[in-house]
């Protein structure tokens, strides 16, 4: 049975690696990424940052 080309660019791929003797390179992920999306964060800060504003103001409020 004939190889698909897929399976043909990934046995390619491996063959290369092979022949690096181990300089493989451990995962195909970039190094770079953050584990949490920006998004994340800036929702983190809005709810802290929101919260805090928000205690500030009601306590204002009850001191009167």
């Amino acid at each position: 049975m004939p190889a698909t080309p897929q399976m043909r660019k990934a046995n390619d791929k491996a063959a290369k690696n092979i022949t690096k003797r181990g300089n493989v390179k451990l995962t195909s992920k970039k190094d770079n990424q953050y584990p949490v999306s920006p998004e994340m964060i800036a929702l983190f800060v809005f709810v802290v940052i929101g919260s805090a504003v928000f205690q500030i103001i009601q306590s204002v409020w009850m001191a009167y």
